[in-house]
């Protein structure tokens, strides 16, 4: 899934999107966007549950590699309003 622009992702998180960070534990300790909840890519599948189906979801990692993939897991579970943030320094 191709990133997002910076005002689609701007207005999702304006919005009250969930924000999720897919990269590993350490990454998310070493810096994390504010208010965002850590579910890495290898696990997103059986933690679904943490992320709300009601509002946008914003998702990032560190390049746009593994949002890209975390996007796709995530419409293919029916969630209907995901954006690619791309990485990290893309978010506002």
């Amino acid at each position: 899934m191709r990133r997002a622009s910076a005002e689609v992702v701007a207005a999702k998180l304006e919005a009250g999107a969930t924000v999720v960070d897919v990269r590993t534990p350490a990454e998310f300790r070493g810096g994390a966007y504010r208010g965002a909840i850590n579910v890495p890519l290898g696990e997103l599948s059986s933690k679904l549950a943490r992320i709300p189906k009601d509002r946008p979801v914003v998702v990032y990692c560190a390049s746009g590699t593994r949002s890209a993939m975390a996007a796709r897991i995530l419409r293919n579970a029916g969630y209907a309003d995901v954006s690619n943030a791309g990485g990290l320094g893309n978010l506002p």
